[in-house]
């Protein structure tokens, strides 16, 4: 089942770590009053993450192509879903209730990020790449927990702070996704090291789930910023 390519125990840390950005995100639903949003959200990335497993267990992302199979069904798909539930009412509403901590908080599960540094120590991805990623990832975690408590207490730059992390952390997953797609073309041209690994199951959750999942939460931060008073 999993990847002999690094220690199995990797594997399951990796894959239990994985249940906190999924139930985040769902809880994210419950606190902005969804109507049995925890329970929707939880469902859908359980069956969702199920299908690209066994997607992944079965060799359908194995095929070198560009763009990347498992960005193709998988990362684009689940983007035009969230394009979509964004300019819902229901979405709109939620945006509303949920206060800016909160959707700022919920980005250290970015920590989860520092999977794509470990696999660079196995040499199982490119070094610029996973560098880029992770640190990026790691960057925008950590620092989420500076801007929460800015926020929480008043400061009169909470505001522009939040801004500035929100756009760091928006442009660090957009480069991240041109480059698994670069590298991609790199790999194919020269036959050298791509990112073939992040197709492999349980690491192929990372395309599946975060680039768009991630994105959607930023423009929510955006949505909230526009729509309050400024401090």
């Amino acid at each position: 089942m999993f990847s002999d390519q690094v220690p199995i125990i990797f594997s399951l840390i990796f894959l239990l770590a994985f249940v906190f950005p999924v139930a985040m995100v769902a809880g994210l639903a419950k606190k902005g009053k969804v109507k049995n949003g925890f329970w929707l959200v939880l469902g859908f990335y359980i069956v969702y993450l199920m299908a690209v497993a066994i997607a992944s267990l079965n060799g359908f992302f194995d095929t070198v192509m560009l763009p990347p199979k498992i960005v193709l069904t998988t990362t684009l798909p689940l983007a035009i879903l969230v394009t979509i539930i964004y300019s819902t009412r229901v979405c709109k509403n939620a945006n509303a209730v949920l206060s800016l901590a909160d959707l700022v908080g919920i980005h250290i599960f970015r920590l989860i990020g520092s999977t794509f540094i470990i696999l660079f120590l196995f040499e199982l991805l490119p070094p610029v790449f996973a560098l880029f990623a992770g640190i990026g990832d790691l960057l925008t975690a950590i620092s989420s927990v500076l801007v929460v408590k800015a926020i929480k207490t008043n400061k009169t730059y909470a505001r522009r702070l939040t801004y500035i992390w929100n756009t760091f952390g928006l442009v660090d997953i957009l480069i991240t996704s041109a480059m698994a797609i670069i590298f991609t073309k790199i790999s194919m041209d020269n036959g050298v090291q791509g990112v073939e690994m992040l197709a492999e199951f349980p690491f192929c959750f990372i395309p599946a789930f975060a680039p768009p999942t991630i994105i959607f939460l930023h423009l929510l931060v955006f949505r909230k910023l526009s729509s309050t008073k400024n401090t």
